[in-house]
């Protein structure tokens, strides 16, 4: 029998496990490559004939192409954005309306990769989800309608034990100084991919449930208006 996902747990959840596991699979470098190649050509490199005056030289471009690379991922844009808009914010509905299981299964459905650009990825909804939190949590909302001022002292996570909680502690601690986007590195090595996705979810969800006491709101609609 197969087990239903939920964010809620029954039991603490396990502590971060630290960094993940890297496997390497056959191809892997020469896919990357061409993922990079656009941004390694403007920096004056070409994959198919790298010709480099010092191994420096070209360490120092792959850095910075990985970056911006990664930069991407975590910013989405147009279709993108309004897909990993629409994952959190029915996550963040049905974590509201008290379905966590259901809550689960919209954040399941995020892709690892979108190809085609028809699916929410992880990086996507965790990116869109902890720029939202920065803005929100910090006091520097300038978006319409804007964030409550003290809404960071207001946002609670939840009683019990959820999956991603650790890594939710951690997101709460870091939004409220606007720094949860600028410490993605660190938040996905020490916790993994899943668990910030589902800890970043706890934590908006969690705000907008403060955000709509304040405003004398429904979550649904204050959702439909602020996650975008």
């Amino acid at each position: 029998m197969t087990r239903v996902p939920d964010m809620r747990r029954r039991t603490p959840g396990p502590p971060p496990a630290g960094a993940p596991d890297i496997q390497f699979k056959p191809g892997m470098a020469d896919e990357l490559l061409r993922e990079l190649a656009p941004l390694l050509a403007e920096e004056g490199i070409d994959v198919s004939n790298i010709d480099v005056p010092d191994l420096d030289t070209l360490q120092q471009a792959l850095s910075r192409a990985v970056e911006r690379h990664t930069m991407a991922m975590f910013t989405p844009v147009g279709q993108a954005r309004e897909l990993a808009a629409v994952t959190i914010r029915l996550a963040a509905e049905a974590f509201a309306g008290g379905d966590t299981a259901l809550a689960a299964a919209v954040l399941d459905q995020a892709q690892p990769e979108s190809p085609d650009g028809d699916a929410a990825t992880v990086a996507g909804c965790i990116g869109l989800t902890l720029g939202l939190l920065d803005h929100w949590l910090s006091g520097h909302d300038t978006s319409t309608p804007p964030a409550p001022p003290g809404l960071a002292g207001l946002t609670q996570l939840p009683a019990g034990h959820w999956t991603g909680e650790h890594a939710a502690r951690d997101i709460l601690t870091l939004a409220r100084k606007g720094r949860a986007f600028g410490s993605l590195d660190a938040l996905i090595a020490r916790q993994g991919g899943q668990h910030v996705l589902y800890g970043s979810a706890l934590v908006l969800a969690a705000a907008l449930q403060a955000w709509a006491r304040h405003a004398d709101a429904t979550v649904i609609d204050l959702a439909r208006t602020v996650i975008r």
